[in-house]
C-alpha cells in the first residue's frame, strides 16, 4: 500500500527556491504595525504627561495668584486685620477673656446698631452655646480714651429694672463685671434702668455702673462711676423654643414663656490706660504690651440674689474668634505666607503654612520622569524640567503700622499630584501595552505563521513544476488548493466574487419591486380621490360620471408606466378655457361630497363677471382636492378652508387658506418633490402612510397647464397660492 506523507513532510523533499524580500514583506508590515503601535501608545501617554505638567503649572500659578489675592483681601477685612493684630495671644485660649485691640479707634457703643455692626465686620464676637455672645477688645486708638468695650448678646425674659435711689441691685437685672490686670481686680455692678423705648427696639435701657464691694446691697452714698457707661436692648421678637438646644437658660427665676435677644454695649473705664496717657517721662505704648494677661469676665444676672447667670463669659463651650490660622485654609498645600511688620526682625514674623495634603502613592519612577520633562509655559522662560517656585509680596496698612507679606509657592505637590495620577493611569497604559502584545500573538501564531507556511509551499510548487526542476515526488503531490497566489487570496477573491454577484441580483430584484410598487401606489393614489367622491355620491342625480372619468384618465396616464414621475411628466393635459370664478364655487358647494367640510368661497370685491385662465377642468380637479385633502389633514378641527380669488390684467390667482400648524421653512420648497412628505403629518384612517405624491401632481398639473403653485406660512397656518394666465 502507498503511504501517504504530511503536506509539509511532501513540500521537504521538494527542492525549494530561495525567496526574496518581497516574500517577506507581509510579516515585515505586521510586525512593524505591531511595534510603531506599541511605540506610539508610549510617546503619546508622555506627550500627554508633558503637557499635564504644563496645564498643572499653569493652573497653580492662576491659583498662587488667586490665593495670594484672597489672602490679601482677608488680611484687609477688618477680621483679618484682628487676627493679626492679636495674633500674639489669640491662640492662648478662650476663657477667661483677654481684651483684644480692635482695627477701629473706637466703638460707638451708644448706637445698638453701629456697636454690633462693628463687632460683627471685626470678628471679634467668642460665641456661647443658647446664641449668647461677647465681644472684649480697646481701640487702637490710645487717644480716644482708656476704655475696654464689652459688647453682645444674650436671651433673657422681660427685664426688671432697677428703681431709682433702691440699694439693693438684685432686685433688677444686672450686670456684673471683673477686670484683672497687672495684679489688681476691678470690679462692677450694673443693675438695669429702663428707659422709653425708641426706634425699633421694645425695651432699651441705661447700664448703671456701681464698684462691687462685695455687699448686697449698695452703700446709700454710693454715686455711679463717671465714665462707665453701658446700654441694654431687647427687641420684640421671641426666639423659638421648639429645638432641644434651645432650652431657656437656668437661672432665669420668671421662666418665661418668650425668650428675647438682649443687646447690651459697656464701656469700662481703665485708670491705669489714662494715666500712661499723661506720663511725659515714659513713652506710651500701645496696645499695652501685657494686653494678652489681662482677664475679664462678664455676668449677666436676673432677678435674686443666689440665681445662676444668665450668661458668664467663663462659661464652658465657648468658641474662639477668628484668627490667622483660618488664613491657612485659603493657601495650596504647601504654599508658605510670612508677615512681618516693618522695622522687625525676621524672628517676630508670623509663618502660615497650607494645609497638607496626604498625598497619594506614586511610583518613584513616574515622579523622577515627571522632573525630567521639560516645561514649556509662559513665563518659565527657557525650557526647564524644574522651575523656580513662584514668589510674590505684598504691603497690608494697618492702623498700628506697616506689615510686609511675602508668599512662597511649592510645585513639588504639583509634581506628586501628577505623579499620583499617572500612576493610577500606568494601569491603563501597561493594560493597552498587554492588549497590543496579545493581538500581536494572536496574530503572529493564527495567521502569519499560516501565511509563512502557505508562502514557502506555494513557492516550492511553483518552483518545482518549471521545466528540469521536476522532483521525484511531484506527482503524488496534490497542489489543487493551491491554485492561484495563495490559498487566502483565492478564499478572499472567491468569497468577494461570490458577494458581489449577489448583491448585484438583490439590488436589482429590490429595483424592480420597488418600481412595480411605486407604479401601484401612484396609480392606487390617483383612483382613491375620485373613488372616495364616487362613494360618496347618494344619488344618480349627482354627476358621478365626473369622477369616472377622472379615475379612467388616471388609469390611462399611470398604468403600464415605468414610475410615478415619469408617468406624470408624459401625461397629456388639454389646453382648455375655464371660468376660475364658477370652478372655485362650484368646489366650495360640493366639497363635502368628497369629505371635506366647511370649504368657504370668497371671491375678490374687483372680480365683476366671470374669470376666463387657461386650465383643464379634470386637471385642475385634481390639483384643487389634493390641497383641500392635504389642508383638511393639517387644519384644527371646525376651522374652515377658505378660497380666494384674485384677478389682474394678465393672472388671476386661488388662494387655498387654512389655519393649523405651519410648514418648516426647509420644506416650503421640498414639499412640492415626489417622495418627500412631513413625517409628524396625521393619517386620515384607512389611506395608509403618506407617500409625498399629492403636492407633486398638483405641481406638475400646474405647469402642464402653464400656471404655478407655491406655498407660503402665514399667522397661524398655510396657504397655497395657485396663478394662472388669465385670457380675453
Amino acid at each position: 500500500m502507498k503511504r501517504l506523507l504530511h503536506p509539509a513532510l511532501e513540500i521537504s523533499r521538494l527542492e525549494m527556491p530561495r525567496l526574496g524580500l518581497p516574500a517577506f514583506r507581509l510579516r515585515i508590515l505586521v510586525r512593524g504595525v505591531f511595534v510603531l503601535l506599541a511605540l506610539a501608545t508610549v510617546a503619546l501617554s508622555v506627550v500627554v504627561l508633558k503637557d499635564e505638567k504644563e496645564r498643572a503649572w499653569q493652573a497653580y500659578q492662576h491659583g498662587f495668584v488667586r490665593s495670594q489675592a484672597e489672602v490679601m483681601a482677608r488680611l484687609r477685612h477688618p477680621s483679618g486685620q484682628l487676627a493679626l493684630l492679636n495674633a500674639s495671644h489669640l491662640g492662648q485660649g478662650v476663657t477667661p477673656l483677654a481684651p483684644l485691640l480692635l482695627p477701629y479707634a473706637a466703638i460707638d457703643f451708644d448706637d445698638p446698631q453701629k456697636s454690633q455692626q462693628a463687632v460683627e465686620m471685626a470678628g471679634c464676637s467668642v460665641q456661647y452655646p443658647h446664641g449668647a455672645s461677647v465681644c472684649a477688645a480697646i481701640g487702637n486708638n490710645p487717644y480716644a480714651g482708656g476704655f475696654i468695650y464689652l459688647v453682645g448678646s444674650f436671651y433673657a425674659g422681660e427685664l426688671t429694672p432697677r428703681e431709682r435711689g433702691a440699694l439693693v441691685p438684685a432686685e433688677a437685672h444686672r450686670a456684673r463685671i471683673s477686670l484683672d490686670m497687672r495684679g489688681t481686680t476691678y470690679r462692677w455692678v450694673a443693675p438695669y434702668e429702663a428707659m422709653p423705648p425708641q426706634g425699633s427696639a421694645a425695651v432699651r435701657g441705661r447700664l448703671t455702673g456701681f464698684v462691687d464691694n462685695g455687699t448686697p446691697q449698695l452703700d446709700a452714698r454710693a454715686r455711679p462711676v463717671r465714665d462707665f457707661r453701658g446700654w441694654l436692648w431687647q427687641n420684640g421678637q421671641c426666639r423659638d423654643l421648639s429645638p432641644p438646644s434651645a432650652s431657656p437658660p437656668a437661672g432665669d427665676a420668671t421662666t418665661p414663656d418668650c425668650l428675647r435677644r438682649t443687646h447690651y454695649s459697656i464701656r469700662l473705664p481703665v485708670e491705669l490706660f489714662r494715666e500712661a496717657l499723661f506720663r511725659k517721662e515714659e513713652r506710651l505704648v500701645w496696645p499695652p504690651e501685657d494686653l494678652g494677661q489681662m482677664r475679664v469676665r462678664v455676668e449677666m444676672l436676673a432677678p435674686g440674689e443666689d440665681t445662676k447667670p444668665l450668661f458668664d463669659s467663663d462659661a464652658p463651650g465657648a468658641q474662639l474668634a477668628a484668627s490667622l490660622g483660618d488664613l491657612s485654609r485659603s493657601l495650596l498645600p504647601g504654599e508658605r505666607v510670612q508677615i512681618r511688620k516693618m522695622g522687625s526682625d525676621d524672628a517676630s514674623a508670623i509663618t502660615l503654612k497650607g494645609i497638607e495634603v496626604q498625598a497619594e502613592p506614586s511610583a518613584p519612577w513616574l515622579l523622577r520622569l515627571i522632573r525630567w520633562l521639560p516645561l514649556e509655559a509662559a513665563g518659565v522662560g527657557p525650557a526647564a524640567a524644574t522651575p523656580a517656585a513662584p514668589t510674590a509680596l505684598d504691603i497690608l496698612d494697618t492702623p498700628t503700622g506697616n506689615y510686609v507679606v511675602n508668599f512662597t509657592g511649592h510645585l513639588r505637590g504639583v509634581e506628586q499630584g501628577l505623579a499620583a495620577v499617572a500612576t493610577r493611569l500606568s494601569w491603563y497604559l501597561g493594560a493597552m501595552l498587554g492588549a497590543i502584545a496579545l493581538a500581536w500573538l494572536v496574530v503572529e501564531v493564527g495567521l502569519i505563521r499560516r501565511v509563512t507556511a502557505l508562502t514557502r509551499r506555494a513557492a516550492a510548487v511553483s518552483y518545482n513544476v518549471q521545466p528540469g526542476h521536476t522532483g521525484p515526488r511531484l506527482g503524488d503531490l496534490d497542489v489543487s488548493d493551491l491554485r492561484g497566489s495563495d490559498e487566502l487570496g483565492i478564499l478572499a477573491g472567491g468569497l468577494a466574487d461570490l458577494l458581489q454577484r449577489v448583491k448585484d441580483d438583490l439590488q436589482r430584484e429590490q429595483l424592480r419591486a420597488q418600481q412595480e410598487r411605486d407604479m401601484w401606489h401612484a396609480v392606487g393614489h390617483e383612483i382613491m380621490s375620485p373613488l372616495q367622491s364616487l362613494m360618496a355620491l347618494n344619488g344618480p342625480q349627482d354627476p358621478g360620471h365626473r369622477y369616472v372619468q377622472r379615475m379612467q384618465q388616471a388609469i390611462h396616464v399611470l398604468y403600464g408606466t415605468a414610475s410615478p414621475a415619469e408617468a406624470l411628466q408624459a401625461a397629456d393635459v388639454p389646453e382648455g378655457r375655464l371660468d376660475l370664478d364658477a370652478f372655485l364655487r362650484n368646489v366650495a358647494d360640493n366639497a363635502h361630497f368628497a369629505g371635506i367640510l366647511d370649504v368657504l368661497y370668497a371671491p375678490g370685491s374687483s372680480n365683476a363677471g366671470p374669470v376666463i385662465v387657461r386650465a383643464d377642468e379634470f386637471a385642475l380637479e385634481d390639483v384643487v382636492t389634493h390641497i383641500l385633502r392635504n389642508a383638511d389633514r393639517y387644519r384644527p378641527t371646525g376651522s374652515p378652508i377658505t378660497l380666494t380669488l384674485t384677478a389682474s390684467e394678465s393672472t388671476a390667482s386661488a388662494t387655498l387658506h387654512n389655519q393649523g400648524s405651519t410648514i418648516a421653512e426647509d420644506l416650503l420648497e421640498r414639499i412640492f418633490e415626489l417622495g418627500v412628505s412631513d413625517p409628524e403629518s396625521p393619517t386620515p384612517l384607512g389611506e395608509g402612510e403618506h407617500r409625498g405624491q399629492g403636492l407633486f401632481v398638483a405641481k406638475t398639473y400646474m405647469a402642464k397647464m402653464g400656471g404655478t403653485i407655491n406655498a407660503r406660512n402665514t399667522e397661524g397656518g398655510v396657504a397655497f397660492v395657485l396663478t394662472f394666465q388669465r385670457l380675453g
